[in-house]
């Protein structure tokens, strides 16, 4: 793999940093501006529809400009947005901030997926995705347990202050490293790239993306409060388990990427099947400590082997047609779930079941991913352009 995709590597781990690390101070945060658990958890839900508006808007702005330059004019959005965060007065301030600094997520995700593909053979593009979103794991791995210690030994700040100089670091990486490419000379084509865009196959697999996370982010955002109250684990333990979640995403990642590219259909509903199973065994986990980090590290890896496949399944609908586009959109598509994830699981804390009835609600969600990831297969089956043939009879 060229040195390139770890340089994309690089300033994805500065993303992944900044958007899970909040969920390891939750409290912290919530304790120094006086809100619930669950009103901090919405920062999550903040930056993440941050991501939803920011990665279509910023994709279109920056098509004109090559892609090297694009990468980096985000990177410096991201390491702004993280200073804001640190200098945050009060509750309002930190959510405004999180939301600028989410407005890189998604474009950076997008464009720097078609730049990884770019880079390898056809036959390597799910893993060379998977090298990228490697950034996402190893921030999961290193970054977020040391800034929920960091957080929690000298406030929550320092954290973000400390991602603020990991920005820095990825800017120096990526204007290293990433090879100069030359501007878009087209005019573009917004309408073809929208129409891409609509296709059936796309946007069912758009949809496909936002059920499966919601599901995983249902649980995480309140794998602290899931621990502590629940399995019994103090503050403290929470940050060598988060190493055992981390561990997780890194093997499910790799291997996700490396089955798609054998074959990306069955890996597809194989890691949408195995993440629903996981989150209804977390249920029962929980109630036993060996049993919860076990279950914690499956959690890893399940959610991060529907990532390659997922991303790549929307990179080919769209036929070449718009794929910045279509790739900024399904990383909007993940975080999507994010956002609905965070806000079930608040709901499901403070008016349903309560925090034991989390993990069973947010199993049903990937398994609806799983069914219409089935219907979208059978639209591609129908035609190749993914119109029904009872609909082309129509149009005859």
């Amino acid at each position: 793999m060229p040195l390139a995709l770890y340089a994309l590597t690089a300033g994805a781990f500065g993303i992944g940093v900044t958007e899970f690390v909040i969920m390891g101070l939750l409290m912290e945060v919530g304790a120094d501006f006086g809100v619930s658990i669950s009103m901090a958890g919405l920062l999550i839900s903040g930056y993440a529809l941050g991501v939803v508006v920011g990665a279509p808007i910023l994709t279109a702005l920056t098509s004109r400009l090559s892609r090297k330059t694009t990468l980096l004019a985000l990177m410096a959005v991201f390491t702004i947005g993280n200073a804001a965060c640190a200098l945050a007065p009060d509750y309002a301030t930190l959510m405004a901030a999180r939301v600028l600094t989410a407005f890189a997520h998604g474009t950076f995700f997008g464009v720097g997926s078609v730049v990884a593909t770019s880079l390898v053979a056809p036959d390597r593009r799910a893993s060379a995705i998977a090298i990228m979103f490697t950034g996402l794991t190893v921030a999961n791995v290193l970054g977020v347990p040391f800034g929920t210690w960091l957080g929690q030994a000298f406030g929550w700040r320092s954290t973000f202050w400390a991602v603020a100089l990991v920005g820095l670091a990825a800017f120096a990486i990526l204007a290293a490293l990433v090879p100069r490419d030359k501007p878009s000379t087209t005019v573009p084509d917004f309408r073809s790239d929208l129409k891409a865009l609509m296709r059936r196959p796309v946007l069912l697999g758009l949809l496909t993306t936002v059920l499966g996370y919601a599901g995983v982010f249902a649980v995480f955002t309140y794998i602290v409060p899931l621990l502590t109250q629940i399995t019994g684990f103090s503050e403290g333990a929470v940050s060598p388990i988060l190493l055992v979640f981390g561990a997780g995403t890194i093997i499910g990642n790799l291997l996700g990427g490396k089955l798609a590219d054998r074959r990306l259909v069955p890996t597809m509903l194989g890691s949408l099947l195995l993440l629903t199973i996981v989150l209804a065994l977390t249920g029962f986990a929980l109630q036993n400590r060996v049993l919860a980090v076990v279950a914690i590290g499956l959690l890893g890896a399940s959610a991060f082997a529907t990532v390659a496949p997922l991303q790549m399944w929307v990179l080919e609908k769209s036929q070449g047609a718009g794929q910045s586009l279509a790739s900024s959109f399904n990383i909007a598509a993940f975080n999507l779930g994010n956002a609905i994830g965070a806000w079930l699981g608040g709901a499901v804390i403070d008016h349903g079941p309560g925090l034991a009835g989390v993990t069973w609600v947010a199993a049903l969600l990937p398994l609806a991913g799983f069914g219409v990831a089935l219907w979208a297969l059978r639209m591609t089956r129908a035609r190749p352009d993914g119109v029904p043939l009872a609909e082309c009879a129509a149009v005859k």
